[in-house]
C-alpha cells in the first residue's frame, strides 16, 4: 500500500470550475451524538478530529444544520476558525430535525433561506462555499426551492449551489434553475442504482459526492463486505473500507468520497485510501 497519508493524494477537483479542493473529503455527520442528536460524548475528540483532517490535507469538509442538529456546524467553527484559506465547507438545509432519529423534509423558500442564514452565523463565514438542497419536499415545487437558492448566491450568501437525493430527472429540472455544480446521493460499492446520475456528473465535470460510501458500516466484517472487495483486501494488506474508497476514487474523476468518522483511527485509515492505486484487473475483479 502507498504510504502517503495525505488527502491530496486523491488528486485535485475544480469545484464549479474554479474552486480547488482534495478529492477526498470529510464528512462530518457522525461527530454529533447517537442517532446524529446532540453533541458528542466527547467534544474535545471531535474537536482534535477536524483538526487532524486538515492536517492531513482535507480541505472539503461536507455538513449540514440538522447535523446535531446544529451542532456538527458549531464544532466546525469551534475547531477550525479562523479557517485555513484552502479550507472548503459545504452544508445543506432542507432538513428539519424534530426529535432523535426524525427527518422532515422543508423545501420551503422562507425556511431554506432562514436556514442558510443560520448556517453564515454558525459557521462564522459570509459566503458559504457551496450550499446544498439536503432533499427534495414533495410538497414544494423542485423549481422554487433551488430557485431560492439561486437567489441565494445572486445575494452572495452562497458562492456555488449543489443539490442531494436526486433522480437524473430532477437534476436536470435543477439544472434548468441554476448551475450546479455539485451532486450528493447515496452510492457505494453495494449500492449502484444511481450510477445514470454518476454518469452525467462525469460527462459535465459536475462533482459528485457519494454519502454512506462504505455502505452501513465500514464494510469492515460480517455478511457485509462484498467477497470480490474483501478478496483484494486481504491480496492488498489493506483493509476493506480502504479498498471501497479507493474504488470510488477510480470509478470517476468527479467523484470526492466523503467518508465521516468519530475515531481517530480510521479518519487516518481512510485518508490513507487516497494513496491507493487499484489495477484495472483489481477493478475488473470488483465488477
Amino acid at each position: 500500500m502507498n504510504s502517503i497519508l495525505n488527502a491530496a493524494a486523491g488528486g485535485p477537483l475544480a469545484l464549479g470550475g474554479e474552486l480547488s479542493i482534495h478529492r477526498l473529503g470529510f464528512g462530518a455527520m457522525r461527530i454529533t451524538g447517537p442517532g446524529v442528536w446532540g453533541h458528542p460524548p466527547d467534544i474535545s475528540l471531535a474537536v482534535r478530529l477536524l483538526r487532524r483532517a486538515v492536517h492531513l490535507g482535507v480541505n472539503f469538509i461536507d455538513t449540514a444544520d440538522a447535523y446535531g442538529p446544529e451542532v456538527s456546524e458549531n464544532l466546525l467553527a469551534r475547531a477550525l476558525y479562523p479557517y485555513p484559506a484552502d479550507l472548503v465547507i459545504a452544508t445543506k438545509g432542507g432538513l428539519v430535525r424534530p426529535g432523535p432519529g426524525e427527518w422532515v423534509r422543508d423545501g420551503r423558500p422562507v425556511h431554506l433561506r432562514g436556514a442558510c442564514e443560520a448556517s453564515l452565523k454558525r459557521l462564522r463565514r459570509e459566503r458559504i462555499d457551496l450550499y446544498q438542497l439536503h432533499a427534495l419536499d414533495p410538497a414544494v415545487p423542485l423549481e422554487e426551492s433551488v430557485g431560492e437558492l439561486g437567489r441565494l448566491r445572486a445575494e452572495g450568501k452562497v458562492r456555488h449551489i449543489g443539490v442531494s437525493n436526486v433522480t437524473l430527472e430532477e437534476l436536470r429540472r435543477c439544472e434548468r434553475v441554476v448551475p450546479v455544480v455539485a451532486v450528493q446521493n447515496r452510492f457505494n460499492i453495494r449500492d449502484r442504482h444511481g450510477d445514470d446520475v454518476l454518469e452525467h456528473c462525469a460527462a459535465r465535470g459536475t462533482a459528485f459526492l457519494p454519502w454512506a460510501p462504505l455502505g452501513s458500516g465500514r464494510h469492515a466484517g460480517g455478511g457485509e463486505v462484498p467477497a470480490a472487495l474483501a478478496h483484494l483486501a486481504e491480496r492488498r494488506g489493506i483493509s476493506a473500507a480502504q479498498a471501497a474508497i479507493a474504488w470510488l476514487l477510480q470509478r470517476a474523476s468527479v467523484v470526492v468520497p466523503i467518508p465521516g468518522t468519530a475515531s481517530m483511527g480510521h479518519l487516518e485509515e481512510n485518508i490513507a485510501a487516497a494513496g491507493i492505486v487499484l489495477t484495472a484487473e483489481e477493478l475488473r475483479s470488483i465488477g
